[in-house]
């Protein structure tokens, strides 16, 4: 059971970790800049902060986020989760730590985001690969700034062979700077998105083991030219994230 609300005035660190997948960067340059208070995760990406894996992302990035579990082999193994290359070795060996790892339940996440033409927003549940075949994701949303009414949301199957891709946008008259509740109703063999508890797109299949929740707001770097003038700060704010277990 998860009932986050961010009003303790620190990261909960028995849940999260502020780091995005360091084991394919490092701690130190995968740090989200972040503040916690008055019931708020507010997670942002300022001028100065660095490039995420720079050198072995192919293009320039740069991420805030949070994650629920961290895990990988020793460094130069591949024993890691969500790589991005074939055959990718870890740079930086990352303990054991499970904060939350669901398997089903119904997950939910109040958010609202500022981007631009050159970031996005994201809320998804990666499979923990432990074993590399336990590797699907459950996308609950994400939005790039270049079509802030486009939702995305699915499944990806990743390195899953027993899962079929089924993942697309669907296009909604919201506005992604306010708040919204995103969620998935996990059940097994099944997932229902919704957003503001209206059910949005349905999948016939689901991922059958854990899963770390992963929280995070992007700058493309590379996309710089799509925005005129100054660049606000990319930001995402979360209010309340919930997990509740399926009986």
């Amino acid at each position: 059971m998860l009932d986050e609300r961010f009003d303790s005035g620190e990261l909960d660190r028995s849940v999260w970790v502020p780091w995005y997948l360091p084991h394919w960067s490092s701690r130190e340059r995968s740090r989200a800049t972040y503040e916690v208070g008055g019931g708020e995760l507010r997670l942002s990406i300022p001028a100065d902060q660095p490039l995420w894996a720079e050198g072995v992302h192919e293009t320039p990035l740069r991420v805030s986020g949070i994650q629920s579990a961290n895990y990988s082999g020793p460094a130069g193994s591949t024993t890691g989760g969500q790589p991005f290359l074939p055959d990718q070795r870890v740079l930086e060996e990352q303990g054991e730590f499970w904060g939350f790892t669901p398997v089903y339940g119904d997950i939910e996440i109040r958010m609202r985001g500022t981007i631009t033409p050159r970031s996005m927003i994201a809320f998804w549940l990666s499979g923990i690969e432990t074993i590399p075949g336990m590797s699907g994701e459950i996308c609950v949303m994400e939005v790039f700034g270049t079509a802030p009414q486009a939702v995305g949301m699915g499944l990806h199957r990743f390195r899953d062979p027993r899962l079929t891709e089924d993942w697309a946008t669907v296009t909604l008259p919201i506005d992604v700077t306010a708040f919204h509740t995103y969620g998935v109703s996990w059940r097994p063999g099944s997932l229902e998105f919704s957003v503001d508890g209206e059910v949005v797109k349905r999948v016939g299949q689901a991922p059958d083991y854990p899963v770390q929740l992963e929280i995070a707001v992007f700058d493309f770097p590379d996309r710089a030219h799509l925005v005129d003038g100054p660049v606000p700060v990319p930001e995402l704010v979360v209010s309340h994230v919930s997990g509740r277990p399926f009986q």
